[in-house]
């Protein structure tokens, strides 16, 4: 919105300052921060009186998470109410990945929202049956699948890029359509796997979106492009101010989500920021790289089918408990160690994500 303050520049004033992307980015960042702190204890408190008694607590879980009872959930509006304020004040609404960015986190938050509302009014940890999320957030999908394909220039429409691999594209035709969809569902779901512990999912999330956004700017600057011997997308390097807009709501969260957690992210949250990742990856076609920057969230996936495919064909566990960070929970880890040691790896994955920008 603030984009089109530009009209008003000859060139020489402060007005100028709204072309640049950086200079909005850094704006979308401080306004998503400035939303969290003032809006997360209000959110808190009124969560916690319309709750009563908070999240649903498994009793099958881990022992230390009964000690949690009563915690509030559904803390992902604050984050995606600080980026969605934050990406409508800053970016070009002009911009057609914008748009699907912000379609695919308020569509798949509106589904976790559902989800935890179901829990905390039935007090049951089983919230909306899990075909009916999956069918819809596949119906979501669709649609944002088809909505970037149709905005990728016609040389890439259809096809994967291949990191590492100079110039290297794998034709799909239309079945990229139903690998879009499972990049963008299975991120969704990945992130909400990983969301068991104080503090475990957002710091990744923020670590991932800050990656992809670097990558949606590279990629959507032509000369920025011919230099890294990466694809063209143009318009892309607008999905750096939500982005940062992400990470600014994502600081301003983990104040209240950090141990011992005020409020929980929920599936509102963690559904939305997933897809939000899927949806990037689409936009920028870095599909694959999201594979790498989101690494702990593929372990957190995977360590989930492993367990039930293995206890199914044999009756027993590979894991203590699944996902994985349970695993490490029931091996007598503490809680921060775990959080801790998750976001340097995750870190690690990022920086490995960001050197295939360069690595041809």
């Amino acid at each position: 919105m603030l984009y089109w303050l530009t009209l008003l520049s000859d060139g020489g004033d402060i007005f100028n300052l709204f072309r640049y992307i950086t200079f909005r980015a850094g704006g979308a960042f401080l306004t998503a921060l400035v939303f969290g702190f003032v809006f997360g204890r209000p959110l808190i408190a009124v969560l916690r009186k319309r709750q009563g008694k908070g999240q649903p607590i498994r009793n099958d879980g881990p022992e230390g998470h009964l000690a949690k009872a009563g915690t509030p959930t559904m803390g992902g509006l604050l984050i995606v109410g600080a980026l969605v304020t934050a990406t409508l004040l800053w970016a070009r609404l002009d911009n057609p990945f914008v748009w699907l960015v912000l379609f695919v986190t308020i569509s798949f938050g509106s589904i976790g929202f559902a989800d935890d509302y179901a829990k905390v009014s039935r007090q049951n940890a089983k919230g909306v049956p899990g075909k009916l999320r999956l069918g819809l957030g596949i119906l979501i999908a669709i649609a944002a699948a088809i909505w970037a394909s149709w905005f990728h220039p016609p040389e890439l429409q259809g096809q994967l890029a291949l990191p590492v691999f100079k110039n290297v594209l794998v034709n799909l035709g239309w079945f990229y359509i139903p690998f879009a969809i499972c990049v963008i569902v299975g991120a969704a779901n990945a992130v909400n796997l990983t969301d068991g512990l104080d503090g475990l999912a957002i710091m990744p999330v923020m670590i991932a979106a800050s990656t992809l956004g670097v990558i949606a700017y590279a990629v959507g600057r032509v000369d920025f492009t011919e230099y890294l011997d990466v694809h063209y997308v143009p318009g892309t390097g607008e999905i750096l101010i939500f982005t940062a807009a992400l990470f600014g709501g994502g600081l301003g969260f983990l104040w209240y989500n950090a141990p011992p957690a005020a409020v929980f992210m929920g599936d509102t949250g963690s559904l939305a920021l997933g897809g939000a990742l899927g949806a990037i990856a689409v936009a920028t076609k870095h599909e694959l790289v999201l594979a790498v920057v989101g690494g702990l969230f593929v372990v957190e996936a995977l360590s989930v089918i492993v367990q039930v495919l293995y206890f199914k064909r044999t009756g027993r566990r590979v894991f203590l408990m699944a996902p994985i960070h349970h695993h490490y929970e029931k091996k007598g880890w503490a809680e921060s160690t775990i959080v801790i040691r998750f976001w340097i790896i995750s870190l690690i994955l990022a920086m490995i994500g960001l050197a295939t920008l360069k690595v041809r």
